[in-house]
């Protein structure tokens, strides 16, 4: 009885497989390719490929579409793909002044050192459903090409103006003015690998950028959300020195020469945040700085990122909020853990219903007595 409940089970879970296949792959449209994910959903390729630590367009689209547009669940598709690769290099560390911008808002400063460049983005757009035909969007599409619409400018291209590629950083004018705290350090500490050992508090701060590079972008929005008020209870004004998105060159160790060699270029978005100091024992006559970095075109991720950097470093432990943040921004545990309630749980409950049954029964033998 017991193989062929097992059986039973097993053949009912292959059944329900074979449904999702089939609905997946005999849909009443034509198969979607890859390359159509890529070009048409680049903000969900990307924050796949963020959320999983895995920089490949095709595969985020495979996974995308293997898993219906569920983004959590390509998340974990691609960590999973990820975890069977072997690791044959190290990257070089890369100065982050090396990003070529496509885009450069500086929020803070209306004449900022170097240009503001908008790039592509829905910032200023109405938020109206564009109900038009495939025609109609076809003749838009020749419409903004006859525009001649300024490209982004991939890093193979042309170098052009250095200064507008790689603009002086708002952040070096404010030292030269001493209005930052400077938190530098003269030493470089390895940095936290949370591939292999899960931060915990208290935690290293690049134990918590690299938790939050990685965290679900909804989650760590919430988080961020959730606080916004500083340490002493009252709201904090932040204002964004700048965000930027471009790319950043990937280099390896030659395994013959010993020499550094570029073998890419990655996409990021990097944001930093100053925060106005006013606390007791802060130097109020200064501001100070959150960092945020993540992989593709993420700025909501990036934002939250740079605010909670410096929440965490202004809290000092004060609160839960690094718990938190290491503990329940990541879209696999949380979903996982969800996922997992719906499994059954026939013991769990029998057990439950067995105590409240002993508890009726002794408030009955109470009230007999």
């Amino acid at each position: 009885m017991g193989y062929a409940a097992a059986r039973g089970g097993l053949d009912a879970i292959e059944a329900a497989e074979n449904l999702v296949r089939r609905k997946r792959l005999n849909a009443d449209c034509d198969w979607v390719t890859p390359d159509q994910i890529v070009g048409r959903f680049r903000l969900a390729v990307d924050r796949v490929m963020g959320e999983a630590g895995l920089w490949e367009e095709e595969l985020a689209a495979i996974a995308i579409r293997q898993a219906e547009g569920d983004l959590i669940e390509a998340v974990h598709l691609l960590r999973s793909y990820r975890s069977t690769l072997p690791r044959f290099a190290y990257s070089e560390v890369t100065d982050a002044d090396e990003l070529r911008v496509i885009r450069r808002i500086v929020p803070a400063f209306r004449n900022p050192p170097g240009p503001q460049l908008l790039g592509r983005t829905s910032d200023y757009t109405g938020r109206l459903l564009e109900l038009s035909s495939e025609v109609a969007g076809q003749e838009e599409a020749q419409l903004l090409a006859s525009l001649a619409l300024t490209q982004e400018q991939h890093p193979s291209q042309p170098s052009g103006d250095q200064q507008q590629q790689q603009p002086r950083r708002l952040l070096e004018t404010l030292r030269e003015m001493d209005l930052m705290v400077d938190r530098r350090r003269l030493d470089d500490p390895e940095p936290f690998d949370i591939t292999r050992t899960p931060a915990r508090p208290p935690a290293s701060r690049s134990a918590r950028l690299s938790s939050m590079s990685r965290a679900e972008t909804g989650a760590l929005v919430n988080q961020w959300y959730r606080n916004i008020l500083g340490p002493d209870g009252y709201l904090h004004e932040v204002t964004l020195g700048e965000v930027r998105h471009g790319y950043l060159p990937l280099r390896i160790v030659h395994p013959i020469t010993g020499n550094p060699v570029a073998i890419g270029n990655i996409r990021v978005t990097e944001v930093e945040a100053i925060e106005d100091l006013n606390g007791i024992e802060e130097e109020r006559d200064r501001f100070d700085v959150g960092y945020g970095i993540c992989l593709g075109h993420n700025e909501k991720k990036a934002i939250a990122m740079a605010n909670l950097d410096i929440a965490c470093h202004r809290d000092n432990g004060r609160s839960q909020i690094e718990q938190s943040l290491l503990l329940t921004t990541d879209g696999l545990d949380s979903s996982g853990f969800l996922e997992h309630l719906k499994l059954p749980h026939y013991v769990t409950f029998r057990s439950m219903m067995e105590r409240k049954n002993a508890v009726r029964q002794a408030r009955k033998n109470g009230q007999s007595k």
